[in-house]
């Protein structure tokens, strides 16, 4: 349970930053060199690197060396566990507003018998 969590505060943390966000959602389309990734952003080739190094640690990315070039992918199975954690959260905040409605609901309608 352990590894799972250090896993999850990885990949949050990764997530938290907007240039490794643009990097992550360039990947859905495809992979991509490190130069492809660094094109749209304001920032030095060596900073992209250490974006795309955070989003390798984390497991949201995969990089292979191909001749001089190193292209990246994105790793579903790291990004299926965030999703699947906030999922989690939203269920039990749905169920949680739900009940809170129908009490709303039941008070509401006392309310308008006793008029």
């Amino acid at each position: 349970m352990l590894d799972k969590t250090i896993d999850l505060d990885r990949t949050f943390h990764a997530l938290a930053d907007r240039s490794r966000r643009l990097m992550v959602e360039r990947l859905t389309t495809g992979p991509a060199s490190v130069s492809e990734l660094a094109r749209p952003l304001d920032m030095s080739l060596a900073a992209v690197v250490q974006h795309v190094q955070v989003l390798e640690a984390c497991g949201v990315v995969k990089t292979a060396k191909v001749g001089r070039t190193r292209m990246c992918r994105i790793e579903p199975a790291a990004m299926t566990a965030a999703e699947r954690w906030i999922t989690d959260r939203r269920q039990g905040w749905e169920s949680r507003l739900d009940r809170l409605g129908d009490v709303l609901n039941q008070e509401a309608a006392t309310s308008a018998e006793n008029r």
